[in-house]
């Protein structure tokens, strides 16, 4: 069973996320966007935005069924500087022999934090006619990682010499019907192994308001630390294309409208403030752990957003736990490629 959140800290991975998290201080994660490129500089001068306003980075996995550059490259790098990325893993483009693969692999880099997805059809992206593999989704990978972790062997049976020790994610949407059976699904990927959850976008506070009811009515908010995703628009164009064209997004009438009324000039601050009233709202929710904020070739505003929105004052980050199970398997030092000033 899942232990509560208001037992004393057990750390599954001593990462900085999740010693924010079980601290009971309210969390600040963000997104990072994948560039299509080869240049590491490219990621390091977005993370570099955004490290300073957040506990944690995601790398997201060819999101919306688009190639960029991978998670676990964007994580390498991160890692290799020490940033603290959560690395997303999607089913859709790899089987269970290629994930476990991968999740070994980001464990050895320093990746502490994983958000578990199944993925995006490749109907969505911009390469419909690739494969899809699917051989697991976000609940099997969550139970498969769990195994990794938790009893240090393979989906095979095999035993690993070093298990992974890693801050498990899910993704939820309770924005899309049947609502009644968006809190059941939360309930099945607490029991397969999240730690954390990280919401789609919420534009839609009084939808999220009665999925957070019946979240603690079944005592959920006590098992698991619930991130609400939040973004900035840039006009009602962008907010057309969302809730049309991107799966799981939606988007009000009204908040198109608000957008639609206003003067071209401003659209762009008040899409801003939008997702800072937002951020207000649900902060004081019962149940909501932090924020998730996903601002899509917009890194410059994330600062703004969570400087805006009361956010940025946060306590310090707390020391890891003592009995840390990494201390003891990291003898080496990572090795440091930015100046110490730019450093997380």
């Amino acid at each position: 069973m899942h232990e509560s959140l208001n037992q004393e800290p057990f750390y599954h991975s001593g990462s900085r996320l999740e010693r924010v998290l079980r601290a009971g201080r309210f969390a600040v994660t963000a997104e990072l966007n994948p560039p299509d490129s080869a240049n590491p500089q490219e990621v390091f001068d977005a993370a570099l935005v955004l490290s300073q306003v957040c506990d944690a980075i995601n790398a997201t996995d060819a999101s919306g069924a688009n190639t960029h550059m991978s998670s676990v490259a964007i994580c390498a790098l991160l890692t290799h500087s020490d940033y603290e990325p959560v690395m997303q893993v999607s089913c859709r483009d790899r089987n269970r022999i290629a994930i476990q693969g991968d999740v070994l692999g980001a464990a050895a880099m320093g990746v502490r934090n994983l958000l578990c997805l199944t993925g995006d059809d490749t109907s969505v992206g911009d390469q419909p006619e690739a494969k899809r593999v699917f051989d697991l989704d976000s609940i099997h990978l969550l139970r498969t990682v769990k195994i990794m972790r938790d009893e240090s062997r393979l989906l095979s049976g095999r035993k690993l010499t070093v298990p992974p020790r890693l801050f498990l994610g899910a993704a939820s949407n309770p924005f899309v019907p049947p609502y009644d059976w968006r809190p059941h699904r939360l309930a099945k990927k607490i029991e397969a192994g999240a730690d954390f959850i990280q919401t789609q976008y919420c534009f839609d506070v009084e939808r999220f308001k009665k999925f957070m009811q019946q979240v603690r009515d079944m005592g959920l908010d006590e098992r698991v630390f619930i991130l609400v995703g939040v973004g900035p628009l840039r006009s009602e164009r962008a907010a057309e294309f969302m809730r049309t064209r991107v799966p799981g997004v939606v988007i009000p009438d009204a908040i198109v409208e608000r957008l639609r009324k206003t003067p071209k000039s401003k659209k762009r601050e008040e899409g801003k403030q939008i997702c800072i009233e937002i951020i207000q709202q649900v902060k004081e929710i019962k149940g909501v752990a932090g924020v998730h904020v996903m601002a899509y070739k917009q890194e410059e505003l994330v600062a703004e957003i969570i400087q805006e929105a009361g956010l940025l004052a946060r306590p310090r980050q707390p020391s890891a736990p003592a009995h840390d199970p990494l201390r003891q398997e990291r003898k080496w030092e990572r090795p440091k490629t930015e100046p110490e000033e730019t450093e997380d």
